[in-house]
């Protein structure tokens, strides 16, 4: 009698803890982690998971390291500290557009990742989910994973698990210097912090997304304007193979080494490292470690206003990041995965045909298909038209956190491009299954771009 008391009690307590909505915990890298409700039913999102160890001190200009374990269960409710930047919240444009709540806080410990999944998949790996991995824009100085604009909850309600991360900007991610690279006793490994940070975070999701119910073998890497180009990049260099199974580029351009931009060689970096270092008045490693997070963004904004350059972005190393996406685009040395790339209307006409020639070549080599996309929706509210960036709204479904005037046909227009994309990470098709496909492939015969707009 006793036992079947217990039993029936375990059973009530059982159902009650699942009525309340508790969280599964989790086990990744570094210990136990439990997400929280979304606002969109069915949807657990995980806030602020450490990939790797705070950049700090010694670490400052080094390549990420493992996460440093803890103890007990992290309830990851509360989003990451963002990289060092300016804030931009005073900006004509794109701070009224994203920045108008002003920025988060700030620090050199910005290593983390979010994670939004169907609460349902959780703790089970074998629901193989297809995953998204997002890589924000901010011309490699600004931007970051929780922007107004990013959210998971219109993904993981299509069942692709989406995850946003942030990486090192600025001075503090790409900055070059001979005295860097003859720490690490390998030529060519200083000035590409940032791109190591993605390079990691694109591992840890490969060794723990099971737990969350993704497939580390179904990976969409995806990024728009300097996060387009970083994922240009990722898939360039060989170390990616087998762990991206299909790429998407917004607004970063295609084959044209001009526009991929600031890919200089590692000597032209650290030389420019060193000017930079000079005007600081920092002669030794230890001084450059030694500043103060806050001193070294105020010595860079002084620098760049007098003239300075610091080449932010991708560099060619001697490492992993060996060459060009134009280069390997052009010569067939990008792995043989579906793409899909594009650009917004405001972005000009020079970059469409850029696109044009990287769908080309991947024709020419009879590569995996390749989708391509023109936004030209001009956003209503103001003249800005279908500016840079402007499509973010619509890919993710967060049009009802921004201050313009959607119409009804914007809140269709968006619900058909979260379809898309997320098709495209499931099948490799943004028509999903529907036999009838109004976006076609790009080929000799049918060079066709989809057009994104409103139908009034």
């Amino acid at each position: 009698m006793k036992t079947i008391v217990k039993i029936l009690l375990a059973a009530l307590l059982l159902g009650a803890a699942s009525c309340s909505g508790k969280q599964p915990v989790l086990k990744v890298e570094g210990g136990q982690i439990q997400g929280i409700a979304s606002a969109a039913k069915g949807v657990t999102v995980f806030k602020g998971i450490p990939y790797a160890a705070p950049p700090v001190d010694s670490l400052r200009w080094r390549e990420p390291q493992p996460v440093i374990p803890w103890e007990g269960v992290k309830v990851a409710d509360t989003f990451g500290p963002i990289p060092w930047q300016d804030d931009l919240s005073g900006m004509d444009l794109y701070g009224k557009e994203f920045y108008s709540d002003g920025m988060p806080e700030m620090s050199e410990d910005c290593l983390y990742l979010n994670v939004w999944a169907p609460t349902r998949s959780l703790g089970k790996g074998r629901k193989k989910l297809p995953v998204a991995l997002w890589i924000h824009g901010g011309a490699f100085d600004h931007g970051f994973s929780n922007e107004i604009t990013f959210d998971g909850d219109a993904w993981a309600s299509k069942d692709v698990i989406l995850v946003t991360i942030n990486y090192r900007e600025g001075v503090f991610g790409f900055l070059g210097h001979r005295f860097l690279a003859e720490e690490e006793g390998a030529m060519g490994r200083s000035g590409n912090y940032g791109l190591y940070d993605q390079l990691a975070a694109l591992d840890w999701v490969r060794d723990n997304i099971q737990a969350f119910g993704g497939d580390p073998d179904n990976i969409t890497l995806f990024g728009q304007s300097a996060g387009a180009r970083s994922v240009q990049t990722l898939v360039s260099a060989p170390i990616t193979n087998g762990k991206i199974a299909k790429a998407i580029i917004q607004s970063g351009g295609g084959i044209n080494p001009e526009l991929q931009g600031r890919e200089k060689n590692y000597i032209e970096v650290w030389a420019m490292g060193e000017y930079f270092c000079r005007f600081s008045g920092y002669e030794t490693l230890e001084q450059m470690r030694a500043a103060s997070p806050e001193e070294l963004l105020k010595k860079y904004d002084e620098y760049v206003g007098l003239g300075g350059n610091i080449p932010l972005g991708p560099m060619t190393d001697m490492n992993i990041f060996g060459r060009s996406f134009s280069t390997a685009a052009s010569i067939n040395e990008l792995p043989n995965i579906p793409f899909m790339i594009g650009s917004t209307d405001g972005d000009g006409i020079q970059k469409a045909k850029d696109i044009d020639q990287f769908c080309a070549a991947r024709v020419y080599y009879k590569s995996e298909p390749v989708y391509e996309y023109l936004f030209k929706r001009k956003l209503p509210g103001d003249d800005a038209g279908a500016f840079h960036s402007a499509e973010l709204w619509y890919v993710f479904g967060t049009l009802d956190r921004c201050w313009r005037p959607f119409t009804e046909a914007d809140y269709k227009l968006s619900a058909d491009m979260v379809d898309a994309w997320t098709n495209f990470c499931k099948y490799g098709n943004p028509n999903g299954k529907k036999k009838d496909s109004p976006w076609r492939p790009f080929t000799d015969g049918d060079p066709f771009r989809m057009e994104w707009d409103v139908k009034e």
